[in-house]
Formats: C-alpha cells, sequence, structure tokens
C-alpha cells in the first residue's frame, strides 16, 4: 500500500464548494482507499491506496467528487517523503514558532519562468519568501490575510499551488507517519 496526502483547494472555503469532511471520507472508501484520515474542514486527506499511481488516484477521487458533488476541485498529492522533505528545507526554522506565520505552497510542478521580480514588488518589508524545488516558503509575520505577495504567488510562478500553514504541515506528516 502506498501512503498518500491529499491537499484539496477550493473547497469549504467562503461557503462555497461545500464538501463535509464525513462525506469526502465515503467517497474514499467507495473507491477503495484505505486509513482515511483527515485534518481540518479545508481538505487534508491522509489515506492508504493499492495504487502506486499519483495519476491514477488523482483522477479515481477527482471523478468521484464530481460525480456526487458536480464540482471538481484542485487537488495535489503528495508522499510522506515529500512533507518530510518540505519541512527538512524550510529555509525559515525559527519561524515554525509561529506557526501561522509560515506558509508552504506546494507546486503542481516547478516553474518554467517564474516572475521572481513580481513577486519582489509585492513583498513587504517583513516578509521573506524562498522557492526551493516544488514548495514556496512564505514568512509572513505580519499575517497572510495582509499579505499582498500570498494574493499573487500562482500567478507569477504560473502554476498551481496550495498553501498551508506549518502546523497543518507538521500535524499532516505525524497523521502519515501513524
Amino acid at each position: 500500500m502506498q501512503r498518500w496526502i491529499a491537499l484539496f483547494r477550493g473547497i469549504n472555503v467562503g461557503g462555497k464548494n461545500s464538501l463535509p469532511m464525513a462525506k469526502l471520507k465515503g467517497y474514499l472508501e467507495s473507491i477503495q482507499l484505505a486509513n482515511i484520515k483527515t485534518y481540518i474542514q479545508s481538505g487534508n486527506v491522509v489515506f492508504d491506496s493499492a495504487s502506486k499511481s499519483a495519476k491514477s488516484v488523482h483522477s479515481a477521487i477527482l471523478s468521484k467528487i464530481e460525480e456526487e458533488h458536480s464540482f471538481c476541485p484542485q487537488l495535489l498529492l503528495l508522499k510522506k517523503d515529500d512533507l518530510q522533505m518540505a519541512i527538512d528545507r524550510n529555509p525559515y526554522p525559527e519561524a515554525a514558532s509561529e506557526p501561522q506565520s509560515l506558509h508552504f505552497c506546494f507546486l503542481e510542478e516547478r516553474p518554467k519562468q517564474p516572475n521572481f521580480k513580481a513577486l519582489d514588488q509585492a513583498r513587504s518589508p517583513t516578509e521573506r519568501y524562498e522557492l526551493i524545488d516544488r514548495v514556496f516558503y512564505l514568512h509572513a509575520p505580519d499575517g497572510v490575510g495582509r499579505s499582498k505577495l500570498a494574493a499573487i504567488v500562482e500567478r507569477h510562478l504560473a502554476v498551481m499551488t496550495t498553501a498551508r500553514n506549518y502546523r497543518t504541515v507538521e500535524k499532516l506528516l505525524a497523521l502519515s507517519q501513524d
């Protein structure tokens, strides 16, 4: 069995694309996924699959959700090693003491031509960022909700992203090790 971490984007946010975690868990069970654990309502799921193909698991999950809910969220699948590597490579380990200020933007693929000039122009004096492989690290000590940089990351990296704060990444890693 392969352990997967599913990061859904755009569900249960602002009253849109409502998908309760109990229903999501049921959908995943119906497509033969096992040991399903969810974390908070924003779409974080750890599960096991007999399939080692991210593409087939990804397709099965999204097809089931679309069949049952008439919308298709964005989804990024990671392995436990991907989360561990993201934590190990964190360029701002001192920011982990305030986990809500440190965000990991997981990328669907490596950006081909990131626009660092635009990112730098949007960055506030207190913010720091670094792109390492398929993770964009953002330390926003004044809050990610106020961050102009956080709002434009995806556009200027030109790849799908989904962000999680440090606490969530640590919790997902712990769930994936159970």
